[in-house]
């Protein structure tokens, strides 16, 4: 979906700045009142006002926002109307988790903004599922580093002996800690079954995140595309290691990703990461504000090279432009750099001060482009923190334990929170129905055939995204916040809605 565009006048910025690898900021670019008018570009699409009766076909702008390492629990455990930490009639924790001493530990608040979390490698899923039981958090906890920032108590215990002490992963956050994350759950909408796309770390979920398979390939020097050598591996996807890439500068993904469907079907996608980060696959990423490899696998897929769509892996400050003058692509994806991640032991208001001024600038963009977007959060996967439903089983290799989702639009049902079985899946399948009219990552992903054992898009428990939103409703406003709450935060009263799924 690329369309013409018709310039108007903004306060907005209208200069497109492409992908770099040093040096750039952050930050927006202003709009503050007084700046002088500049062209906005907005497409015909955008221009063309909300026709309830298209549905979803008046969405132009896919947005997935991908943060690092936190579990449902964690977050929204405490939120009202979830399916979040169960509770005695006496207002208890009904939860029993026990440490290495055998001794029985419950969620506790946690108001600090730096966590240990634990282990969240295959292994580690495994162990604290525990065959339902959800009981395995405390124990699969290695404590491989002391707190070093600002550390609060339930971390330097953890980090010290978990015997006898509260280990962080019991701990849970709510509006005191992320008023930001629960007025968008209030205001718009929170989806409580949204399961990691695979039970294991970062690397497997982003490569999910953008391509529905994690998988190791044994050849690859046989001309593209040839995926046939490629078998599931959700533990050492690839070869995608520092060693492998300095000594070979090669793209190992050699199955589909969405990206090859988009080019199919002129469908134009950014894929954004940090302002220091090298583009290439053998660079090492050295700068404060570089995103490491492991949260940009996309860089690694044979599609994007073999379509010359490389330059679609941008630095921030394109989006941040391309929102403001109102040429959005049909998607984007945007992952962070370490200190914004939320990866523990980096701190949760730095990685919400960062989401916050990521919806910001696309609510204080053209209203027009604001009225056809719909911008999703996430988390990679749950960081070893507890959370106390257990995953459902679609194949051998997920899903994973729970994380956060949250849905911002002005169609999104306000106050809703979403019951549907959701994984990172249900991303793909939004894309796919939006803009490739149902094409799936199917293993023969028009003309890059894979051997991928499961159509994850049409597994039949996977619910639909597109039942979260009504565009007969008065819209959404926008919700400008504030990049420092915490000095005022949110109240953590009740949210209210419709409830969606079983």
């Amino acid at each position: 979906m690329q369309l013409a565009r018709v310039v108007v006048l903004s306060a907005a910025a209208s200069v497109i700045v492409g992908a770099s690898c040093i040096g750039d900021s952050v930050d927006p670019p202003s709009t503050a009142s007084g700046d002088a008018a500049v062209a906005v570009s907005l497409s015909a699409a955008d221009l063309a006002p909300v026709d309830p009766t298209l549905g979803f076909r008046n969405i132009n702008h896919l947005i997935f926002v991908v943060q690092e390492n936190r579990s449902f629990d964690s977050y929204f455990g405490t939120f009202p109307g979830a399916d979040g930490l169960p509770r005695n009639p006496d207002g208890s924790f009904d939860v029993c988790v026990p440490d290495d001493a055998g001794t029985c530990q419950r969620p506790f608040h946690d108001p600090g903004q730096y966590d240990m979390g634990g282990p969240h490698g295959q292994s580690a899923s495994i162990n604290d599922v525990d065959g339902g039981r959800m009981d395995g958090f405390i124990q699969s906890v290695v404590h491989r580093r002391a707190c070093t920032r600002q550390p609060n108590v339930a971390c330097t215990a953890a980090a010290a002996d978990v015997r006898g002490r509260p280990a962080d992963v019991m701990g849970y956050h709510n509006a005191r800690e992320i008023p930001n994350y629960w007025a968008y759950a209030k205001h718009y909408a929170l989806q409580d079954r949204m399961f990691a796309p695979t039970d294991s770390w970062t690397l497997p979920s982003h490569l999910y995140l953008t391509s529905a398979w994690a998988a190791r390939c044994t050849n690859l020097t046989t001309p593209d595309p040839d995926a046939s050598s490629c078998t599931t591996d959700v533990q050492h996807p690839g070869p995608w290691s520092t060693e492998y890439l300095a000594k070979n500068n090669d793209r190992p993904f050699r199955w589909a990703d969405i990206t090859w469907l988009l080019h199919k079907h002129n469908v134009d996608w950014a894929y954004y990461v940090g302002p220091d980060t090298c583009l290439e696959p053998s660079c090492k990423q050295t700068g404060d504000e570089a995103t490491p490899g492991l949260f940009m696998p996309i860089a690694g897929f044979r599609t994007v090279a073999y379509t010359r769509q490389t330059d679609n892996i941008r630095t921030y400050p394109d989006f941040f432009t391309r929102a403001a003058d109102g040429t959005l692509p049909a998607v984007s994806w945007i992952v962070p750099y370490s200190e914004i991640s939320e990866h523990p032991p980096n701190p949760i208001d730095a990685g919400q001060a960062w989401v916050t001024k990521i919806v910001n600038a696309v609510m204080q963009g053209p209203p027009q482009q604001w009225a056809h977007t719909a911008i999703f959060v996430t988390w990679d996967d749950w960081g070893g923190f507890y959370d106390h439903v257990k995953p459902p089983v679609v194949d051998a290799a997920g899903y994973g334990l729970r994380v956060p989702g949250l849905v911002i639009s002005p169609w999104v049902r306000p106050g809703l929170i979403d019951h549907q079985t959701l994984s990172f899946d249900a991303y793909l399948k939004l894309i796919e129905d939006r803009f490739l009219h149902g094409q799936r990552l199917d293993g023969h992903n028009q003309g890059w055939p894979d051997p991928r054992p499961t159509i994850r898009e049409d597994v039949p428990l996977l619910g639909d995204l597109r039942r979260e939103f009504d565009f007969f409703q008065t819209p959404n406003p926008p919700l400008v916040l504030d990049t420092d709450p915490n000095h005022d935060p949110v109240a953590s009263s009740g949210a209210t809605g419709v409830s969606v799924g079983p």
